[in-house]
């Protein structure tokens, strides 16, 4: 069956465990197209061929277009969905501080962690027939809390009708860069509280042993005692707001020529200690969040973005929720710590 003849229906999105895509998918596989004009397309995007529904670009067409034909309305769900996720991932940190995510299909998850001392840390040599040490993994007392984010998106289709795609999909790249700004506030709560757990993160202060100084100001000898306080683990990624940047971009060991080319290139500040420097407003002022991104984090979702269809297709817009449903948890004590300045 080619993709320009498929029955569209909305009860495409209710099929248990699989997404609109994936239904598309597997109905018109991508595979079949190799070495075609369509090679690199999606199903989905096929579709929007099918239809002649441009999404992008000076030319885009126009939202009514979606709602010519029954079957081309099947589609608007999964557009706004693919637009608000697009929305999400645009200057996105999580990728960045998350060292896996975890997709589930259910409101409540219970992760695991491993149950190690310090001295199940070391690979001790084992005399011959002796016992191997054990490393125990564990499934934490308390589920990781999930929190649905999202807006409720409202226009009637009169007031929307003839507004190019190009434009419309900007309102949707902005809801979900909102819900991408909430869901790092999450991650940024349980790394320094913790997921329930009793797993806050160590929290350390400048004058306070062992970090040297005087509270309120920074120097280079801080951030290496700060940096010393991971082993053995590595602290390869640092958050921090525009305030507290700003104080590490005057320390004098920060403003190596090197390191300044790197930040006027490219808009990314690397440390000399080998740590990715990420501004956020997650983050209070004069607080630093320093984390072993490889085993610190881990981000659970309840799927993907998820739109009310029903309205969207029956009554072309009206009201519908935006929503995308996420928790985190803490993976390895001593991956991540906090700085007070």
């Amino acid at each position: 069956m080619g993709y320009d003849n498929l029955r569209l229906e909305k009860g495409m999105y209710r099929q248990g465990g699989k997404s609109f895509s994936q239904v598309l998918e597997s109905l018109d596989p991508s595979e079949n197209y190799r070495g075609t004009a369509l090679e690199g397309t999606d199903a989905f995007q096929r579709q929007l061929k099918r239809f002649g529904i441009r999404a992008k670009g000076a030319g885009s067409s126009p939202v009514e277009k979606f709602f010519a034909t029954s079957d081309s309305a099947v589609l608007f769900p999964e557009y706004i969905a693919r637009t608000v996720r697009a929305g999400m991932e645009e200057n996105d940190i999580l990728p960045s501080i998350v060292a896996t995510t975890t997709v589930i299909d259910a409101m409540d998850y219970r992760s695991i962690y491993s149950a190690m001392e310090d001295g199940d840390r070391e690979l001790k040599d084992v005399a011959e027939g002796a016992a191997i040490p054990t490393t125990e993994i564990k499934t934490k007392e308390h589920l990781v809390s999930l929190s649905k984010r999202g807006r409720m998106l409202v226009a009637s289709y009169e007031a929307i009708r003839f507004q190019k795609l190009d434009l419309f999909g900007v309102m949707l790249r902005q809801i979900g860069a909102y819900i991408q700004k909430q869901q790092l506030k999450d991650a940024v709560n349980v790394i320094i509280n913790g997921d329930g757990n009793n797993n806050a993160a160590a929290s350390f202060t400048v004058g306070t042993s062992p970090i040297s100084g005087t509270k309120g100001t920074l120097t280079y000898d801080q951030m290496v005692e700060f940096w010393g306080q991971f082993d053995p683990f590595t602290m390869n990624c640092l958050l921090c707001s525009t305030p507290t940047m700003t104080k590490m971009l005057k320390i004098a060991e920060l403003q190596n020529p090197q390191t300044g080319l790197n930040f006027q290139g490219t808009g990314v500040f690397g440390t000399p200690l080998g740590a990715q420097l990420h501004r956020t407003g997650a983050v209070g002022d004069d607080v630093i969040i320093g984390l072993d991104k490889r085993y610190a984090l881990e981000q659970v979702k309840a799927g993907e973005v998820l739109v009310e269809y029903d309205k969207l297709i029956d009554q072309q817009l009206e009201r519908a929720a935006i929503t995308a449903i996420s928790g985190f948890a803490k993976i390895c004590d001593g991956a991540a710590a906090v700085l007070n300045v």
